[in-house]
């Protein structure tokens, strides 16, 4: 019996488990003996799991050499003893067969080139070569707008294609394994998509074009024309907001010229639409940042230091290592010119990395530096921290109000960019003042919590936020405080038409104590101290017990709506200040002054991963950061009902711990004995201060029975406050945060009128209603 594993050229390619002899496939305590055919890692990690599983592999099928070196599924049988046979191709029947490539094509095969929702991959019985022998197993998973072959590939085909591969021998080894007929039209296991054929036609909406970018990525790669030369398109997605400004770019045979902006570069559709790409790569191999086209000349040389150059011997030796077929690693060698493969990238990374510890590549990095020479330079930059500085890319939403311009960023901000939700999705925020549209906001995903999770770890395990010095990392706070108090006016704007929060309120109390709040917390960053303990009966001068107090790790924050920016600062500051990286979910119905301030925690110099912000849902993002086992705790803010669950799911996935503010219904209770003008005035704006959007709000007013009715009789004191724009510096009380709410109050008010209680002071759509028993 023989397993293959898939290249992800085409989704519902498969695997195939076949019997060349009958002595191959024998019985032994639910275990079986193995032909493997495969290649790259893949099949590497299933003949791993396959070993580990307790069955025998007896041998091993796969490509030969390519330019001296070893497929890793050989280089893992060999040095396990295990025969290795390498033959040039797997199918039996030679070719593909015209016939059956056309009915390939036809049933749409290739998911993401068509736009297909779903994904998938199928484990077969073999029949003579061709994937048309019966089904073994299926598994599937949905294909988000901007996935790619290889998003999905390290998402979903790769990690499950291998359990899939071992369950599905086990199921033979038990005698389970089911034999499901299929047809044998569109069948077949070699790839259809080849360079020669990858070509872009730009004629088209920009959603083909975009579905034809994302299903070639990386393999083959979709390629157009552009001065008069082959370039490769990477990194394609819709492009939702609006469109930055830029340099015009001709491409062959588009609708109307691209533009190079600082996002990357923006194609439009046959139907006006546009949609961007991220990086290009040239005939010679080079990628760069679709953003950088037209910049012009290369980057200075740097000098390198002894240790540094330390350093650059320690990676020409792994670049010797991986390129063994070269007889010398010069300046000038081209690491994909001397033969090396999309595998030999990830090899490279991962071993400089174990090398020079504190260094974080990534695959493009080697894609960007191909020569021996560009990559220790972009070493070296990484090194020094020298490719930080590049200056943030926002796109922003701007608004003339309040006298005054206000840009705000609307994207996810995740690892120090801001960047669109990884399925494309975005929503509305409105102004509740007239109920318009402010912009769209990025709207996070499941995947966008994933990513954001696992930069903030890496900035807490990796970084220099970890390492910092408390004292350093307090002047960092302190820098943070001086720019929100900079930027106060501004976000006191956002704030009011986000939120509907009274622009003065907003000046004073919202941005006023979170700026008060991170100040405070700055200062603590140095003063984190843990104590000596004294020992009963123990020997004098032997032993020491003590504490330490160390940051917890990565941390989940998930804030209401009713102050936005300040619930951000009280948990966040603290939060900061102990050291801790953080992952925060602002109110779906109030998210703009968090982004806000993600772009001045940037500018203050906070390293990229510590702070993360994922406007969306409670159900999808607030639930992913409950479930996290990366998450070591979780602070929250709202109703009792969610609080239940959350800590539900942080004692089911981690036992992490948890911080809960929830629902209350605050009394006030008011004596005989009281100075009856105080106490109206306190009970009022107990219950209206911040239009009633208080977490301590009076939702309750108890008065002694004796001076009941005088003190009903004294609420006219409510119609003295002015209601209406919250931007109006005369404004008491603006509009309710946001229209469920306004639903929620307004269902209050009628079943009271139901009950037949008059309301003794209404004011039309006030929402300020007064009742008496």
């Amino acid at each position: 019996m023989c397993c293959c594993s898939h290249r992800p050229l085409a989704l519902d390619e498969g695997c195939t488990l076949w019997q060349p002899i009958a002595v191959l496939r024998h019985y032994y305590q639910n275990k079986l003996k193995l032909a493997i055919i495969g290649q790259s890692l893949f099949g590497q990690e299933v003949y791993s799991n396959l070993r580990k599983q307790g069955h025998k592999v007896v041998g091993v099928f796969t490509v030969p050499d390519k330019d001296g070196k070893a497929d890793p599924l050989a280089v893992a049988a060999e040095k396990d003893g295990t025969p290795v046979f390498k033959f040039p191709r797997w199918r039996v029947k030679g070719k593909p067969i015209p016939e059956v490539v056309d009915a390939y094509k036809a049933v749409g095969a290739e998911t993401l080139i068509h736009g297909d929702k779903k994904a998938g991959f199928t484990v077969f019985w073999a029949d003579d070569g061709l994937d048309t022998g019966p089904i073994l197993l299926q598994r599937e998973c949905a294909v988000e707008p901007n996935d790619t072959v290889d998003t999905l590939y390290n998402r979903f085909l790769f990690p499950e294609g291998i359990k899939a591969m071992v369950e599905s021998v086990q199921l033979i080894a038990d005698g389970k394994a089911p034999r499901v007929p299929q047809s044998e039209e569109g069948a077949s296991y070699e790839g259809i998509q080849k360079k020669s054929n990858a070509k872009i036609n730009l004629a088209q909406p920009a959603e083909a074009i975009h579905n034809w970018i994302r299903g070639h990525d990386k393999v083959p790669g979709a390629w157009t024309v552009i001065d008069g030369q082959t370039v490769t398109l990477y990194g394609s997605s819709m492009l939702g907001g609006s469109v930055p400004a830029g340099q015009p770019l001709e491409v062959e045979g588009a609708s109307q010229p691209g533009l190079v902006t600082k996002n990357g570069l923006v194609l439009y559709g046959t139907d006006g639409k546009p949609l961007l790409v991220k990086n290009l790569q040239f005939e010679d191999g080079k990628m760069i940042p679709a953003s950088k086209y037209f910049s012009s000349g290369e980057s200075s040389s740097v000098e390198l230091t002894d240790d540094e150059k330390k350093m650059a011997s320690e990676i020409r030796n792994i670049w010797k290592s991986i390129l063994s077929n070269v007889p010398a690693i010069e300046d000038t060698t081209d690491f994909f010119k001397s033969g090396a493969a999309s595998m030999d990238v990830v090899r490279l990374v991962e071993e400089v990395k174990q090398k020079c510890a504190g260094v974080q590549l990534q695959t493009e990095d080697v894609y960007m530096a191909t020569t021996f020479q560009d990559f220790i330079q972009m070493f070296v930059r990484k090194l020094r921290g020298e490719d930080q500085e590049e200056e943030l890319v926002i796109d922003y939403a701007t608004k003339d109000v309040n006298n005054m311009t206000v840009k705000m960023p609307y994207q996810c901000f995740i690892n120090g960019q801001f960047e669109d939700a990884e399925n494309g999705k975005s929503y509305q925020t409105i102004n509740p003042t007239d109920g318009s549209v402010i912009c769209k906001v990025s709207y996070a995903s499941v995947g966008d919590v994933d990513r954001a999770v696992e930069a903030a770890k890496e900035a807490y395990d990796n970084g220099p936020w970890g390492r910092m010095n408390p004292r350093d990392r307090g002047s960092l706070l302190y820098k943070l405080a001086d720019l929100m108090e900079e930027h106060q006016e501004e976000l006191a704007t956002i704030e009011s038409i986000d939120s509907g929060a009274v622009y003065t309120l907003a000046l004073k109390t919202h941005v006023g104590m979170s700026i008060q709040t991170f100040r405070y917390f700055a200062g603590w960053c140095d003063k984190i101290q843990g104590k000596t303990i004294p020992i009963n009966q123990a020997r004098p001068n032997r032993n020491l017990t003590f504490t330490k107090r160390e940051p917890l790790g990565v941390c989940a924050i998930v804030i209401p709506w009713n102050y936005p920016l300040m619930m951000l600062a009280w948990k966040s500051a603290a939060c900061l200040a102990a050291g801790n990286t953080l992952v925060l979910k602002p109110a779906q119905v109030t998210p703009l002054t968090a982004l806000k301030f993600a772009e001045l925690s940037v500018k203050a110099g906070i390293p990229k991963g510590v702070i993360n912000i994922l406007p969306g849902s409670g159900g999808m993002v607030g639930q992913r950061l409950s479930d996290h086992p990366d998450i070591r705790k979780l602070g929250f803010t709202g109703s009792t009902p969610i609080g239940k669950q959350i800590m539900k799911s942080c004692a089911v996935s981690n036992l992490k711990k948890v911080s809960l503010e929830l629902g209350g219904k605050s009394p006030l209770i008011i004596f005989s004995d009281c100075d009856m003008d105080k106490a109206v005035r306190m009970g009022m704006s107990s219950v209206y201060f911040n239009k009633g959007e208080n977490c301590i709000a009076a939702g309750r007013l108890f008065v002694e029975e004796s001076i009941h009715d005088e003190y009903i009789s004294r609420v006219e004191e409510i119609k003295k406050m002015k209601i209406g724009d919250p931007l109006d510096r005369s404004t008491d009380h603006g509009p309710q945060n946001h229209k469920a709410h306004l639903d929620k109050l307004l269902e209050y008010f009628f079943v009271k009128l139901q009950m037949k209680i008059r309301p003794l002071i209404s004011f039309n759509r006030s929402l300020i209603y007064i009742f008496s028993y």
